[in-house]
Parts: C-alpha cells; structure tokens; sequence
C-alpha cells in the first residue's frame, strides 16, 4: 500500500478552517496522515490545529511537531493523551530539540538540546505507560508524577531530527523519525542508516519504526509561484541565524547538495540584499536536490525517490497555500 501524507502549518494566509478542509479533502483522496508543523516563527499553534481536524476527519493519521521546553513533558503527555482520546487513538507525537535559536525566542536559558531530547522522550513515554513516574536527568528530575487518565493506545513518539547526534536519540529511544524537510533523498538514506544502527545498537526493532520526512513540494504551473515559494522557505534555512543549526549539520550526515562553499556564497548575498537576495541566488540544482518541485510528473517522481530511500511515508508539505490543492490531487491514491 503506498502511503502519503500531507503537511501544514507554514503558510500564514491559512486559516484554521482552510487547513481543516484540506485535511478533510486529503482523507477523501485516501492520505495516510496530516501533519502540522508548529514553527519557530509563531503561526499557529499546533494543539488547537489537531483537535480541529480531529473533530472534522475519522481515519486520517494526525501528528504534529512539538518543540521541548515550551510545554513541560507532563504537560505534552498530558496534552497527547488527550488529543489521542479525542481522536479515537489517531494521534502521534513528533519532538524536536529546543536549539539555541528557540531559546532566544521564547527567552529560556539554553540547556544541551540532545540532552533534553533524550530525557524528555523517556519521560513522555514513562507518563503514558506508568502510573507513578520518577526521573533524575541531567536536565530534569520529577519524584512519583503521573497522570490520572493515561491513553488507551498506543501514541508512537517519533524524533524530528536533523543531526547525527539527533538521528542517533531516535533510534535509542523513539518509535520512529521525523526526517527534516528540504533534505535530499540521498540524505534520508543516509540519516536512516543511522538511525537503523543506533537502534540495533540499543536492541530496538528498526523494522517496526514509523518512518516519515517532510518533503517541501510544489507543482510548476507557468506562474512560477511554485518556484518563489520553495525559494523562500530555502532562504529561510540558510539565514544567518538559522545556518548552524537548519543546515550544518546536514553536510556531516551525507547532505551532497549543500556544501560550506555553498552556505558562505548565500551568506554573501544575504549581506547584499537580505532574504530577498538570498533567494533570488539559490541555485537551481539545489531547489530540484532538497525539494520535490517541477511538473506534476517531476514531483510525483521525486516523492517517489524519498520512498524509495526509506521514507515510509513521505509527508508533502507544499511551499504555499496556493500549492495545496493541486498537490492532493497529484497525489491521492484514492
């Protein structure tokens, strides 16, 4: 059975009504899964979203990306026992590391994100299977917590990771990954291979993992809209502020479309002409290398690419909201 799901989130002039109707219009074209992506740049809030679509879908996979440190793990567990009641055991949780970028934003002092990552996923899961929970982490210590009302099924915690470091976290302690968007196929491949062996190494199933990564997308269709948008969330990866930690890491995993010489050549054009410049300077090996973008053919080729190196299911987000429609039905299986 091929699988596919659909990404939301990123594209302001969204409302939480429109969303919800794609996501209602996915299931009918046979998606596996919605995914919402609650982002650095304060959007909307991923919690609100996924009971929205809860109460309007009744088979669609809902998921959604949750920074750590913003919400406490009980609050988190908590939270997802809650959604997975509501939603009639559909939901599955993706957490990311809180980065040195998130802190500044919601002015928390920095801890080492991998350590939270790790610690914080035991203990979500500790709430969701033990009645009384006790943790002495680096970062965190809780004494005999637990929640009154723990789910009926089982939630999978996956790792939305980009680094080695992170990619090894999921396949110690998550029930599946969250590969990063506007990576390359070839990537994936390589950040699954590490999570294959860090599972092994842990005694741990890779074969039962849910398998998923964001796939940034968007079908030419002669406005050239497609490729503006893609242009623009690249850029917003390769900004200053965001280039250590959105894209270094990714050239350490096996990453051949983005190099140091690359970042350095978009860190100039930055300082030219803002974001503006540095999209406009992306070149175009590297959109068609990190994204799904081009004829409807070219797009459904390239999803299939992700597949073929491992992403179970690839999760298409499109770079704007005028992309969504013609993407569902690119890609329905039903």
């Amino acid at each position: 059975m091929v699988e596919i799901g659909i990404g939301l989130g990123y594209s302001p002039e969204l409302t939480i009504h429109d969303m919800a109707n794609y996501v209602v219009e996915a299931e009918k074209k046979g998606f596996e899964l919605a995914f919402f992506s609650e982002t650095i740049i304060g959007i909307r809030d991923a919690i609100t979203s996924l009971a929205t679509f809860a109460n309007r879908t009744s088979k669609i996979k809902l998921g959604a990306t949750q920074i750590l440190r913003l919400r406490t793990p009980l609050t988190i567990a908590e939270t997802f026992s809650t959604l997975d009641e509501l939603s009639n055991g559909r939901v599955f949780l993706a957490i990311g590391a809180c980065t040195e970028s998130h802190c500044k934003k919601h002015g928390l002092p920095f801890l080492n994100p991998a350590k939270v990552l790790e610690e914080h996923a035991i203990l979500i899961k500790k709430y969701w299977s033990e009645e009384f929970v006790s943790f002495k982490g680096e970062t965190i210590q809780v004494e005999s917590e637990g929640l009154l009302v723990r789910p009926k099924n089982k939630i999978p915690l996956l790792i939305a990771a980009t680094s080695r470091t992170g990619l090894k976290i999921a396949g110690k302690v998550g029930d599946g990954v969250v590969v990063n968007a506007t990576t390359s196929p070839e990537y994936a491949k390589n950040a699954l291979e590490i999570v294959r062996k860090s599972a092994e190494e842990h005694g741990r199933h890779f074969n039962d993992f849910m398998i998923t990564g964001i796939v940034v997308a968007g079908i030419e269709d002669g406005t050239r809209e497609a490729e503006r948008a893609i242009r623009w969330e690249l850029a917003s990866k390769f900004e200053p502020l965001q280039v250590d930690f959105a894209v270094r890491p990714r050239i350490k995993v096996g990453e051949p479309y983005v190099s140091e010489e690359l970042i350095t050549k978009l860190l100039e054009s930055y300082k030219k002409g803002g974001k503006e410049q540095l999209a406009r300077d992306i070149p175009m090996n590297v959109i068609k290398g990190l994204t799904a973008y081009g004829s409807k053919e070219e797009v459904i080729n390239k999803v299939e690419e992700y597949r073929k190196a491992g992403v179970k299911i690839p999760i298409v987000r499109p770079a704007s909201s005028k992309l969504v429609k013609p993407l569902i039905e690119a890609l329905a299986t039903k």
